[in-house]
């Protein structure tokens, strides 16, 4: 299992810390699987925060799946911390 560490910005960022955004669309440029941890880093484009939410991948939709551009995946993220 790996631990991939991303860029989220403000705006979206709160959605998921209020529990209404708990997906990730990404290019699949890391090899997300199911299990894997995830540690969303609150980012501005200039700076980050300090501000974390980590979570675990639940589920995972490929490009196979009509709807998503080649090389994405779409997946469930699992909270299991924050750090605010």
């Amino acid at each position: 299992m790996q631990v991939h560490e991303l860029k989220t910005c403000p705006h979206y960022f709160k959605e998921v810390l209020k529990e209404n955004k708990l997906f990730e669309i990404r290019l699949n440029d890391r090899g997300y699987q199911v299990g894997d941890s995830v540690i969303l880093k609150e980012w501005d484009n200039i700076k980050y925060s300090g501000r974390e939410i980590r979570g675990k991948i639940k589920y995972i939709l490929d490009d196979s799946f009509i709807g998503l551009a080649k090389g994405y995946v779409a997946f469930s993220l699992e909270i299991t911390d924050i750090k605010i």
